[in-house]
């Protein structure tokens, strides 16, 4: 997926580094805009299964239906793909020893996840999202 490019977001939005440091809580700031990861269990997000739609928590850009929502075990929100090809982007992560496909939001770049090819049919994806980097709508 990182190799294949990005489709083009349907809108940017690219505030400054400050604009984001004021909008966030200090734990989604540095989830989102610095590639942190929260802990694994640490949102009741992973046990939630409503109908909706989960946004990026940073602009607002709907990026998951609950619909494709499972319970992976891995202690993250997971999710089978996104709402629509352009609003997440892929990019290849080496950090940390290991190679990975880091996922973010293709409107703003705030780091969300990484997704892995161990998921459920139909797609076989995973993505693993930080529940900081997620707002829930509807």
């Amino acid at each position: 997926m990182a190799r294949d490019g990005n489709a083009a977001p349907p809108r940017r939005d690219e505030r400054s580094e400050a604009a984001w440091q004021a909008l966030l809580s200090p734990e989604a700031f540095h989830v989102t805009r610095q590639k942190g990861t929260e802990r694994a269990f640490s949102s009741s997000m992973c046990s939630r299964f409503e109908p909706g739609r989960y946004a990026c928590a940073c602009c607002g850009t709907p990026l998951f239906d609950a619909d494709t929502k499972f319970d992976s075990g891995s202690g993250w929100p997971s999710f089978t793909q996104a709402l629509t090809p352009d609003v997440v982007a892929y990019h290849a992560d080496h950090s940390h020893g290991m190679t990975r496909v880091e996922t973010t939001c293709n409107v703003c770049d705030a780091h969300l996840g990484h997704v892995f090819p161990d998921g459920p049919a139909p797609s076989g994806l995973r993505y693993c999202i930080n529940a900081l980097a997620l707002r829930k709508l509807d």
